[in-house]
């Protein structure tokens, strides 16, 4: 099962008083599927999930659903690092018509291997939404492994993993040790084209909120065996993705939103607006950008 091959990790609009801005979000997502999205995940780091309640959280898979419909898939970020909270936000993100899951390991209590193995078990046990997993030592602490993917990869429902290692070798592990039809994303926009290469399946993406068509037609251009195109696609695409995090996400990518005509409102703290410094260098990056033929 595929939920698509590029999938945006949607940032959350906001209005002016700091509320989760349900019409702009639907306005964002048609957005979006238009420039090349294949899905969305909702609610994921980039859609600020740490600030956002269950209830704002549950409102928002519903808001994104109603306004795609069967246009784009919809991942729901339902990670945590209570296994019982996630699976009772699982359920709900299922009742409100979502197409899958996005499942963090555990942050800050870091569990061992059989800890990661038991939590993501009994959340796929949870629901008939098919799975994906998302490493990300970066942020939690704790790695799933290749030995652990690849007895994860056997529960029916697990179809995926979003892998923000940057471990080529890591990558090239999971491939070894999982079936051929357990999808890998890559989880960072600058390695994409390595993780194809790699054996991964597509992206879940920050950049496409840009730059969607270009992201889109690099995966399509490597699968048809035209590898010069989708590195010159890689190449035209990679200053932008790493100005994108040039602070704390999803800060630029909200503030290259704006610039370009389709504000989505601030963040919430613990982030903070960029400064005027900080945004030299994207906007730099945003004006030197010319069309790419996609």
């Amino acid at each position: 099962m595929s939920l698509g091959r590029v999938l945006t990790a949607m940032v959350t609009p906001f209005d002016a008083a700091g509320q989760v801005d349900h019409a702009r979000a639907a306005e964002l997502a048609l957005k979006l599927v238009a420039e090349g999205s294949d899905g969305l995940v909702v609610s994921g780091t980039t859609g600020e999930s740490p600030t956002l309640t269950k209830d704002e959280k549950i409102a928002l898979f519903g808001t994104i659903k109603r306004a795609v419909g069967n246009r784009a898939s919809v991942v729901a970020g339902t990670g945590s690092y209570a296994t019982a909270e996630t699976i009772s936000l699982t359920q709900a993100a299922e009742a409100a018509g979502v197409d899958g899951i996005l499942v963090i390991s555990p942050y800050y209590n870091k569990p061992n291997q059989a800890g990661l193995k038991a939590h993501f078990s009994a959340v796929a046990a949870a629901t008939s939404l098919p799975v994906i997993l998302y490493n990300h030592p970066g942020r939690t602490g704790v790695t799933i492994e290749a030995p652990l993917m690849a007895e994860l990869a056997k529960v029916p429902n697990i179809i995926a993993v979003k892998d923000s290692s940057g471990s080529l070798d890591l990558v090239t592990a999971f491939r070894l040790k999982c079936p051929s039809d357990f999808l890998i994303y890559s989880g960072d926009d600058p390695l994409t084209l390595q993780y194809l290469a790699t054996g991964g399946y597509g992206v879940i993406s920050v950049t496409s909120h840009v730059a969607g068509l270009e992201v889109k037609a690099m995966i399509e251009a490597w699968l048809r065996g035209d590898h010069a195109e989708a590195l010159r696609l890689h190449l035209a695409t990679y200053e932008l993705s790493k100005a994108l995090f040039c602070a704390p996400s999803p800060a630029p990518t909200k503030a290259a939103l704006a610039k370009l005509g389709f504000p989505v409102g601030g963040v919430r703290l613990p982030l903070v607006e960029m400064t005027t410094a900080e945004l030299e260098p994207l906007y730099r990056v945003l004006d030197a950008r010319s069309p790419v033929n996609a």
